[in-house]
Order: structure tokens, then C-alpha cells, then sequence
């Protein structure tokens, strides 16, 4: 009897030095590839197997965040990744979602429930949130995004910047009138947040330029015809448009919403572990990563 416990602890202990070997090799290989510059198709793989690994093992205290966050920006900006997620509120009668294209484009699958709260579309694709995150703070990460082309120039340094991009199937601005006047496949709109000495700020994407507050005072950046920074103070919430998705990030007079998605239901995809495949996708539009304000987080067109 003595005997087959001993077997058994010995068992017990050769499993728990393979799980370390295992950790250790999966670190030891998102090293690698992040020596490299995370230029290979299987980087993001292989960093979100560790991330999983390291949280089954209890290993990390930031496994609350989603482990592919965690991955792709270590624990301290994933958690501000996940903090800073916005609440988006749909204008009244919207049906659409934002979506990860990679898995719903062109058909009818970004369309869900038309009030309450509201995270999966009708044809079970969950809200999704592609995010970029753009490190100004100090010389380590100045020295990161100098090798990736980012400007943190100026008033830029000092500043972290967490970009969330939200992909829509289609946009109809102008739907009401003939002919698909102002209609075109695919859309992306962006909410961008800029954390400081000072707190939070904000700034989301309007129809050609950017916005904080809606109403008659944004018709001009709305319809492209002055371009402003328009950075305001974070409140937490996305206020979207129906048809164009313009964003807003405060609404004056905003009723109560009758159709949201909470933050922490929100699906967070780090842009950066997007292979080269899905990086040379083609939209009728410009995606994120080839937009100037990717690397610009201060530039102030779409």
C-alpha cells in the first residue's frame, strides 16, 4: 500500500516539473518570436498557447483579462485594454453589430437583436472590438514604437493611446435616398482613448473625421468639411449612429439606451496578432492598419 503511494507522488511530482518545462519552453519560444518582431504568421499563436498555459497554471495574476491581451501587450496594458473598453450605445432601431470580419462579412450575420443589452448577433457572431495600442510613455516603449514607424512626437510622448476599431458589414448614411447613394460595403469606425498625467480622454470617429459630443455642432465634421481632434474627457460610452456608425462620445440629452453592448462583453482582438492574411483582406474601404492615424494617434482624418 506504502508502495503505490509513493508511486503516485512520484507520478504527481513528474507532472507538475513537465507542466514547468512546458511553461518554460513556451516562453522561451514568444521570446524568440518577439526577438524577431513578431513578423511570423504563428507569433500570435504561439504567444496566446502561452498565455493560456501560464493562466491554467495559476502562474499569473492578470488572467482575468483575456489571456490573447495578455499575450499581445503583457499584463499592465491589457488591463488597461479592458478598463478603457467602451459601452456602445446603438442609435434607436439599429440592428447591426460590430463584428470580427474574419468570420462574418458580405452575408447578413452582423445583425442582432434591436433593444436591450445586446452581444452576439442572430446568427451567433459575437461584438468584437479590433484594438491597437500605441505606447508613448517612456524610453522602452518610444524605443518599440520607433521600430514599428509610430509617431510619438511633440505632445504625443508621455501619452498612451489605445485605439479600438470596430468593423460593421456594410454602411447606408444616406439609405433613405435612391440609387445606394452614400452606401458601400464594409465600415470601419474607430474610438480612440489617450490616457495622460491627467486621466482619460476621448475621441471616436465620426462620418469623416472626429468627434466627442453629437448634434447640430458636428454636422460639419461629420459631413467632412473641417477635420478636429475633438479629444474631451472619457465617460466610458460610445453613442453610435445608425446606418453611417458614426461615434460620438458624449451625446447632449441622450435618453436612456434602448440597445447596448456592456464593456466586458465586448470580444478585445489585438490588430497586432492578426496574421498576413488577414492583414491583406480587401475592403471597400481602408482598414486600421493602413489608416495614418494607426500610426498617428494624434492625426486627425480617417
Amino acid at each position: 500500500m506504502s508502495e503505490g503511494r509513493g508511486a503516485a507522488g512520484e507520478s504527481g511530482q513528474t507532472t507538475i516539473e513537465w507542466t514547468g518545462l512546458v511553461l518554460l519552453v513556451c516562453l522561451l519560444a514568444v521570446g524568440v518570436l518577439a526577438a524577431l518582431g513578431a513578423r511570423l504568421p504563428a507569433t500570435g499563436l504561439a504567444r496566446t498557447v502561452a498565455a493560456r498555459l501560464i493562466c491554467a497554471a495559476g502562474l499569473s495574476n492578470a488572467c482575468a483579462v483575456e489571456p490573447e491581451l495578455v499575450a499581445a501587450y503583457g499584463a499592465e496594458l491589457a488591463r488597461q485594454v479592458a478598463r478603457n473598453a467602451p459601452r456602445i450605445v446603438y442609435e434607436r432601431g439599429m440592428t447591426a453589430l460590430p463584428v470580427d470580419f474574419r468570420s462574418c462579412r458580405g452575408g447578413r450575420c452582423g445583425n442582432g437583436p434591436d433593444s436591450g443589452a445586446v452581444w452576439s448577433s442572430d446568427a451567433g457572431e459575437p461584438a468584437a472590438a479590433f484594438v491597437h495600442v500605441v505606447d508613448c510613455r517612456d524610453d522602452q516603449a518610444l524605443a518599440q514604437t520607433d521600430a514599428r514607424r509610430i509617431d510619438c512626437s511633440g505632445d504625443r510622448a508621455g501619452h498612451l493611446y489605445i485605439q479600438y476599431w470596430l468593423y460593421y458589414e456594410d454602411s447606408t448614411s444616406l439609405r433613405d435616398l435612391p440609387g445606394g447613394v452614400g452606401s458601400h460595403e464594409d465600415d470601419w469606425e474607430g474610438y480612440q482613448i489617450r490616457v495622460g498625467p491627467d486621466g482619460a480622454e476621448a475621441r471616436a470617429t465620426s462620418h469623416h473625421g472626429y468627434n466627442y459630443r453629437g448634434g447640430p455642432g458636428s454636422w460639419l465634421s461629420d459631413a467632412g468639411i473641417v477635420h478636429r481632434s475633438a479629444w474631451g474627457r472619457s465617460l466610458g460610452h460610445l453613442y453610435v449612429s445608425g446606418g453611417s456608425h458614426a461615434g460620438h462620445v458624449d451625446e447632449d440629452g441622450q435618453p436612456s439606451a434602448p440597445r447596448w453592448t456592456p464593456a466586458d462583453r465586448l470580444e478585445l482582438i489585438p490588430v497586432e496578432t492578426l496574421g498576413p492574411s488577414a492583414r491583406r483582406t480587401r475592403f471597400a474601404i481602408t482598414p486600421p492598419w493602413r489608416k495614418p492615424v494607426y500610426r498617428d494617434p494624434e492625426d486627425e482624418g480617417t
